[in-house]
């Protein structure tokens, strides 16, 4: 599969994760894309500067060309992908913890707290 291809599958892994396994619809929140909007900048800004001055390179013929920054568009959505993934799955773990803790369940012993 090309790195094309994996970034493509990657978003769209972690969106179904997002919104349907996870249910944390990280997406649609407006606060998810502010804070995307300061990561992006400072991946841009490294990216930029780690293709810019060749430290990494990529074969043209591996991705689709268009770049952002001196990286190419591929390495943005997999950063999304991956700031995606982490924030969802917090989100998904720090819900389940909270619900344990509501219905009286030690989250570091998985036993009841009322015995």
């Amino acid at each position: 599969m090309s790195y094309s291809a994996l970034a493509v599958t990657a978003v769209a892994a972690v969106l179904v994760l997002d919104l349907a396994v996870y249910r944390t619809r990280m997406v649609t929140r407006p606060v998810f894309w502010v804070a995307y909007a300061i990561i992006i900048t400072f991946q841009l800004l490294m990216n930029g500067v780690l293709t810019g001055l060749e430290v990494v390179t990529y074969d043209p013929d591996t991705i689709w060309g268009p770049r952002i920054a001196y990286a190419p568009v591929e390495d943005l959505l997999f950063g999304f992908a991956m700031v995606t993934l982490t924030l969802a799955s917090w989100a998904a773990v720090n819900r389940r913890a909270n619900t344990a803790r509501r219905r009286g369940w030690d989250t570091r012993t998985r036993r009841s707290s009322t015995r």
